[in-house]
């Protein structure tokens, strides 16, 4: 029996995906429980209209992420902060920090959890940043922290 898979079942199929299984498995597992239904011709039709709109939904996020990506590429940000005599800092130099000065300064919005520091930045000096802009995705600032007045 074809059958449309209405949520992910481990080892079977994914959501929207159609795939013989036996009649038994879909008629006393998969349909009762709502994981699937039966695949008519209305049904099928239906899954691959569905799939084909986040297809193009998925195509124009990338596109999205890459003109982003670009945008990014090789900007510098200049963060002040104070520090406690040479070069060490007062705290770290945060991802929200970092954020928020992206946007003040160049006009992008990021959100501080797509921004991977690695381990925090405690001292005077320029590091390169990476930030997650799409799954495979990265572009790398340069982030330089001075002294505050």
């Amino acid at each position: 029996m074809k059958v449309i898979f209405l949520q992910e079942v481990k080892g079977k199929g994914k959501i929207g995906e159609i795939k013989e299984v036996s009649d038994g498995y879909a008629r006393n597992f998969l349909i009762p429980k709502g994981l699937a239904e039966e695949a008519t011709k209305t049904r099928i039709k239906e899954a691959e209209e569905q799939n084909l709109r986040q297809s193009k939904l998925k195509e124009k996020e990338k596109a999205d992420a890459l003109q982003l990506q670009q945008q990014l590429e090789g900007k510098i940000i200049h963060i002040k902060a104070k520090t406690g005599g040479g070069d060490k800092l007062f705290g770290a130099v945060t991802a929200k920090e970092m954020a928020q000065s992206l946007k003040e300064q160049h006009k992008i919005n990021i959100d501080k959890k797509k921004i991977d520091l690695g381990e925090p930045i405690k001292h005077l000096g320029e590091y390169k940043v990476k930030i997650k802009v799409y799954p495979l995705l990265q572009a790398e600032i340069v982030v330089i922290v001075q002294a505050a007045d």
